[in-house]
């Protein structure tokens, strides 16, 4: 008995502490199901965008095969599932295909608005005066531009207009980590400001720590550790600014790559003639992404909240409590 009890922590350390398994384990009634829901489309959505050639039937971009070029505009058929569009593409090998270009414009974003928030947040928070100053007064002005306005114009100065495969998925994915490196920074730049009246923080440096040790191994680990929340919520944000810069016409060319916006923007006009398959399908793909990754997100920081976590503990043994009562009330009669 000891060396299984012994053994169990072990192995909870290692796969109970990642994010999604913790949070599920705490999770009760609606907020679990709202978990679980996120859970199945994000994996819908990352399976989609991983296999995207193995489960779309033609290319992106392919407009004709060995029979010879695709209708236009052509409703759902047996060989065309999803219908075609007005330029002869079929809607599900784009929607298919978009959902790579999605994924790969949210890893590219987020990953650089990862890197250099926390770097900044870490640097204004630690060192503060002026350099402090500065960044949070820059911090603010970018605040001040609507996100999508501010995307666009720096979609405009990256891609003059004009946009490749990994030009425009770099071009949006810069964009966006335009939009989000003051989120990133802030959340960093507070944490890193509480951690550093810490205890063990001021143990640190009285033993004579350098400031880049202080700040790597002891204060990068801790400020660190809401990030899988933010990064949930920033991936959400990025489809939507995606679909965005494409709709406006700022995105990718369809001939580089398949993206949603791009493709809602060609189905208005069709939308008016009751061709309603060119603009259902990645629409629908948008909404249920978004959808997905925010009940990921919303349903993690929810359960990261430690007063919601305190009153599930609390809960427990009062029922235990109530239960003992009443067995002791029946031992007595």
């Amino acid at each position: 008995m000891a060396t299984s009890t012994s053994a169990g922590p072990v192995g909870g350390s290692v796969w109970g502490r990642l994010p999604v398994v913790s949070h599920l384990r705490m999770s009760v009634g609606l907020q679990r199901g709202m978990l679980v829901a996120g859970v199945v489309l994000t994996a819908v959505f990352l399976f989609v965008a991983i296999f995207a050639p193995l489960l779309a039937p033609y290319g992106f971009a392919q407009t004709s095969d060995a029979a010879g070029p695709f209708p236009t505009q052509a409703p759902p058929s047996p060989q065309h599932p999803w219908g075609t569009t007005v330029g002869g593409f079929d809607v599900l090998s784009r929607t298919l295909w978009g959902a790579r270009t999605a994924a790969a414009v949210i890893v590219v974003a987020v990953v650089l608005s990862i890197f250099a928030g926390v770097v900044l947040g870490l640097l204004s928070g630690y060192l503060g005066g002026w350099l402090d100053r500065v960044l949070v007064v820059v911090a603010d002005a970018i605040y001040a531009f609507p996100s999508l306005l501010l995307a666009i114009v720096m979609s405009i100065v990256i891609s003059h207009g004009q946009s490749s495969l990994w030009g425009g998925i770099f071009a949006a994915a810069i964009s966006i980590t335009v939009v989000f490196i003051p989120q990133y920074f802030r959340v960093i730049r507070a944490e890193t400001i509480r951690l550093k009246a810490e205890p063990f923080v001021e143990s640190a440096m009285v033993i004579g720590a350098s400031s880049w040790r202080i700040m790597g191994r002891h204060i990068f680990r801790n400020a660190t550790r809401t990030l899988p929340l933010i990064f949930t919520l920033n991936a959400s944000e990025a489809v939507l600014t995606l679909a965005g810069l494409g709709f406006l016409g700022f995105g990718i060319e369809p001939t580089a790559a398949a993206e949603w916006g791009y493709d809602l923007n060609r189905a208005l006009s069709d939308a008016t003639s009751g061709i309603w398959w060119t603009g259902i399908y990645p629409g629908s793909a948008i909404v249920l992404t978004v959808m997905g990754l925010t009940l990921l997100g919303e349903s993690m920081n929810d359960l990261a909240d430690p007063r919601l976590r305190g009153r599930r503990r609390a809960k427990t043994p009062r029922h235990g409590t109530t239960a003992a009562g009443a067995a002791g009330k029946d031992a007595a009669a």
